[in-house]
């Protein structure tokens, strides 16, 4: 875990379990992993429309993100994937370990976070790095999401 989201979390008193492990860039190799918690796995996509807006999509890891359906959602023609270059210019990040810790790093990214993650008992998402699951119980999560600077909603993604 970075030093600069470990500050913030404990700034915050949000609470929360590490979980280290081999480097994942994937949901598939993630799943190939014996997974020592419990808490929801979690994919993070990095989006933007065609106006420039930028997306940081959080949602169940083995759920497909119903593009159509949330670019009517948003009322946008277009929403396509965030370059590595955008990736780091805007969340501080390179490819295969992005997640909603990013955003401690931008207010500018819009966060939609897929409702059955809200409800969840606990979630767990890249410490902004890939070899290690940081898991949040659902009050932890809560205080995170709360946090946050950039705009952000709950939505079902479904």
């Amino acid at each position: 875990m970075d030093n600069q989201l470990k500050k913030y979390l404990e700034d915050r008193e949000i609470s929360y379990k590490i979980h280290y492990h081999p480097p994942v860039f994937t949901v598939d190799e993630s799943k190939k992993l014996k997974q020592s918690y419990t808490g929801k796995h979690t994919k993070s996509l990095f989006l933007k429309d065609e106006n420039g807006k930028f997306y940081l999509v959080s949602m169940e890891a083995e759920k497909r993100l119903n593009i159509k359906k949330l670019k009517s959602y948003l009322k946008v023609k277009d929403l396509q994937f965030g370059s590595a270059e955008e990736l780091k210019n805007h969340l501080n990040i390179t490819p295969g370990s992005v997640s909603i810790f990013n955003l401690i790093y931008s207010n500018s990214v819009y966060l939609i976070l897929d409702k059955k993650l809200w409800h969840a008992e606990s979630v767990g998402f890249h410490p902004n790095i890939n070899t290690a699951t940081l898991e949040l119980d659902h009050d932890n999560f809560v205080k995170f999401y709360n946090s946050l600077a950039c705009k952000k909603e709950i939505i079902s993604l479904e």
